[in-house]
């Protein structure tokens, strides 16, 4: 059937993660294999088309990646325009998108975006709402559940390995620097609650999709924030207020299948790292337990669990952490970004079946209000499935 070519038009992508993870490591990757296999001798060759306000920034792009240089738009308006534009998708600050995702459903484009997808739970499940009754496929970006090491974790929960699942403990986070002797990692308007940042904006919608996908649904949360550093420096070198937390600390209810599972996970900017990877999640069960991170993932198993003695007088006589077993890999894994795109495009396509749609979306946005509102009022809150 030969291939089919698919114009995206990718609004952020001079943003660290739209360019890294989705720019380069997504479609170029796919575009550097030879395009997205769809069966039946079809392929799929995704065309990018740079969207953003800096146009030398998205030409320097064009340029380094060997894009024709007609790619390359700072008019979102013409681009939703054009016709053969059929997928719109959006990495822009969390304060822009609500309106860019909202004008691009209007034209009739198929949505794939990053997340928040809005400021409020009430407007993420409008923008649902108007892509359904529109009738566009839509996606929102859940990479967390792609990563090697939270699949081979999904391996064996689907194995019965743990028997029931008891707890999870999550560890995030890393030192981003103030910005004044060395440059900060993250930009500035992370931390300005004004311009959309915060971490529980950033990182409770990606809690949700991982603790409901593994374990079930989160029935309650309770969470206390804060705002650690309060004076950064930024990309200009000017002092400001930092207006938006830089720590949460959760806690959350889920919906087992064996009874409730209680979750913990701590998220930080201000941490300096004393873990094997940037994220880890402990999960402990009847009949065992694991650790996994962004790639590895170990486990202990009750009939080699061993058995610990508290005794403060006496130094540890063994490494704890030589007692766990590392899980094999037994499969080859790709970008976890690019392996989503990947279902995402299949879905376009072939109206293959995708469930990480809008309103997905907007249960993580909808985690992250309450988040934000338990932390303001100091107590535990219920989170309600949303409406149809």
């Amino acid at each position: 059937m030969g291939q089919r070519v698919v114009r995206i038009a990718m609004n952020g992508v001079t943003g660290r993660m739209g360019y890294r993870q989705h720019l380069v490591r997504s479609i170029l990757a796919l575009r550097e294999q030879g395009g997205l296999d769809l069966g039946d001798g079809e392929t799929l060759w995704p065309e990018p088309v740079l969207v953003g306000r800096r146009e030398y920034a998205l030409r320097e792009l064009a340029e380094r990646h060997g894009l024709d240089a007609d790619t390359v738009h700072t008019d979102l308006d013409t681009v939703l325009a054009d016709p053969s534009v059929e997928i719109y998708f959006d990495a822009q600050v969390t304060s822009a998108r609500e309106d860019a995702l909202g004008r691009a459903i209007a034209a009739g484009k198929h949505i794939y975006t990053e997340k928040p997808t809005a400021v409020s739970a009430k407007a993420a499940l409008a923008l649902a709402a108007q892509a359904e009754e529109k009738g566009v496929r839509h996606g929102v970006v859940q990479d967390k559940i792609f990563l090697p090491g939270l699949r081979k974790l999904k391996r064996l929960l689907d194995g019965g390995f743990f028997g029931q699942v008891l707890s999870v403990r999550g560890e995030f986070g890393y030192w981003v620097f103030e910005g004044d002797w060395q440059e900060a990692q993250r930009p500035s308007w992370n931390y300005r609650t004004e311009d959309g940042g915060g971490i529980v904006v950033d990182m409770f919608p990606h809690w949700e999709y991982v603790l409901a996908e593994l374990f079930g649904r989160v029935t309650s949360v309770q969470a206390h924030t804060a705002t650690h550093i309060p004076h950064r420096v930024d990309e200009q070198g000017r002092t400001y207020d930092a207006t938006a937390d830089d720590a949460a600390y959760g806690i959350f209810e889920l919906a087992g299948p064996h009874g409730p599972i209680v979750a913990q996970i701590n998220s930080s900017w201000a941490v300096r790292v004393n873990r094997d990877e940037l994220v880890e999640f402990q999960v402990d069960g009847t009949e065992g337990s694991a650790v996994a991170g962004l790639r590895s993932c170990r486990v202990q198993h009750r009939a080699s669990t061993p058995k610990p003695v508290w005794n403060p007088d006496l130094p540890a006589g063994t490494s704890f952490r030589e007692q766990w077993q590392e899980v094999p890999d037994n499969a080859e894994y790709d970008n976890g970004f690019k392996a989503q795109w990947e279902l995402f495009l299949r879905h376009v396509a072939r109206g293959e079946p995708y469930h990480w749609d809008l309103r997905a979306g907007a249960r993580g946005v909808q985690l992250a209000e309450l988040g934000l509102r338990s932390a303001a009022e100091g107590r535990r809150l219920d989170v309600p499935e949303l409406p149809r």
